[in-house]
């Protein structure tokens, strides 16, 4: 039995006939929209290397049944930059070196993205680890992600000011 469900990937809205009510959020970007950004890693939720946003919040999308988010927004990596213009967060991940091997930056970089817009983590360091402990690095690049997400996460409270003012 066929099942039609729409996303709004990436801002376009997009319409899938799913003949498997199994296959999951993570398998449809890969393998139907060829949105390769987001990684499939441990796909028992554990590594966070999938981290997708969706409707603003993060979620493991190897865990997460596409038919389940009929009608979702989902945002990938593929869709935060405007254009040749990166994230704030993306930048900040170069900056700081956020990453080494980067199999698990786009999933730590949409965690970060996602925890931000939870308003979760303030500035504190140690609550941000915390908060980003479902995204594992076997490269070791914490210190870097930490200093990344706080850099950025500086950067946009001052562009929000900047606009509220």
């Amino acid at each position: 039995m066929n099942h039609s469900i729409s996303l709004t990937v990436n801002g376009a809205r997009r319409d899938f006939v799913l003949d498997d009510p199994r296959v999951t959020l993570l398998d449809l970007l890969r393998e139907r929209l060829h949105l390769t950004g987001t990684k499939k890693g441990c796909d028992r939720g554990q590594c966070g290397a999938c981290t997708i946003l969706v409707d603003g919040k993060r979620i493991n999308s190897c865990l997460a049944l596409a038919i389940s988010h009929d009608g979702a927004d989902i945002l990938t990596i593929e869709g935060i930059a405007r254009g040749e213009q990166l994230h704030p967060v993306q930048a900040a991940f170069i900056a700081h070196d956020g990453f080494q091997c980067g199999f698990c930056t786009p999933g730590q970089i949409m965690s970060a993205i996602g925890m931000m817009s939870e308003a979760q983590a303030g500035n504190d360091p140690e609550r941000i680890r915390e908060c980003m402990s479902g995204n594992l690095c076997r490269c070791g690049a914490y210190a870097g992600i930490v200093d990344a997400v706080l850099d950025a996460q500086a950067g946009m409270d001052e562009s929000n000011q900047r606009r509220s003012a």
